[in-house]
């Protein structure tokens, strides 16, 4: 059997905007089912290895998390046959020994979303992928030894709280989290996950602590100035990681994450429309002819 062509996609969060280090750059627009995405794709090679970044609201961070089209990013990233994406997302921390600048490779979701859609499914075709482990633990792990070896400190495992924002929490909602366990919380990454997940891409984050959350009294309220200046330490570190990273990923790919529809669509294939088929043939042509 070939080996796959190995293509990482990136997708930056607040802060990172671009990567550092690409060379044979090239920017791709791609036109989706579901609208534009938040930018152009830019691909590049990083050390030998063929990357595409996103930068998820824009340049210039011109969308709200409620705002960024997922749907359009994550299907497009398919459409230019990345396997694995890598999320840097900014979070707030929601225990004490989780310190601003520390990092978070979180391996399950709580969601607290209400105004997004988050699968690539219906309009006559239904399909239920498994969720109970969201992230490529393979594509983890790499991540979390990438990001040791670069010196950061790194919490291997963390639930990550996905709010609707843009406001920050109230003290009562960020005690209600930490109540229920949760480790971090942010504003993007349970919808890119659900769909790299249908799309059978594997998925990891990396969380960057820039704050305590509200409930941290002792370390003041959220506010964006503070925000922002953790943020640009964290974004050198988050370049280096991923740089470091690539060189941890196999050619093939053995996690389940490759083959996630291959028992997920349910619907009657004599039933599903010629234009749904043309629609989402990049996620399931090779189940659906």
């Amino acid at each position: 059997m070939a080996a796959e062509r190995k293509i990482v996609g990136v997708i930056g969060g607040s802060g990172l905007y671009q990567m550092k280090g690409l060379e044979e750059i090239r920017e791709v627009g791609v036109s989706t089912p579901f609208g534009r995405p938040s930018d152009v794709y830019v691909k590049g090679k990083l050390d030998g290895t063929e990357v595409i970044f996103l930068p998820r609201h824009g340049r210039g961070h011109r969308w709200l998390p409620t705002e960024v089209n997922f749907r359009a990013n994550i299907f497009g990233m398919k459409k230019l046959g990345v396997e694995r994406i890598i999320s840097v997302s900014a979070v707030g921390s929601l225990k004490e020994e989780i310190a601003p600048g520390h990092v978070v490779i979180p391996d399950q979701f709580i969601d607290r979303t209400t105004q997004r859609p988050s699968t690539f499914f219906g309009k006559g075709i239904v399909a239920h992928v498994s969720l109970a482990d969201p992230l490529c633990p393979f594509l983890s792990e790499a991540l979390c030894g990438a990001a040791r070896d670069e010196g950061a400190e790194v919490h291997p495992k963390g639930t990550y709280l996905c709010m609707e924002g843009p406001q920050f929490s109230t003290r009562a909602e960020s005690r209600l989290y930490r109540s229920w366990g949760a480790d971090v919380i942010g504003m993007t990454n349970l919808q890119e996950a659900k769909l790299a997940r249908e799309a059978e891409i594997c998925f990891a984050t990396l969380a960057l602590a820039t704050d305590y959350d509200c409930w941290n009294q002792a370390a003041g309220n959220v506010e964006i100035e503070r925000v922002l200046t953790v943020l640009r330490q964290n974004v050198e570190l988050a370049q280096r990681v991923i740089r470091r990273v690539l060189s941890r990923l196999p050619e093939r790919r053995s996690c389940g994450c490759a083959t996630a529809l291959k028992d997920a669509i349910i619907t009657d294939r004599r039933k599903i429309s010629a234009r749904r088929r043309r629609e989402l043939a990049p996620l399931i042509g090779k189940y659906v002819r």
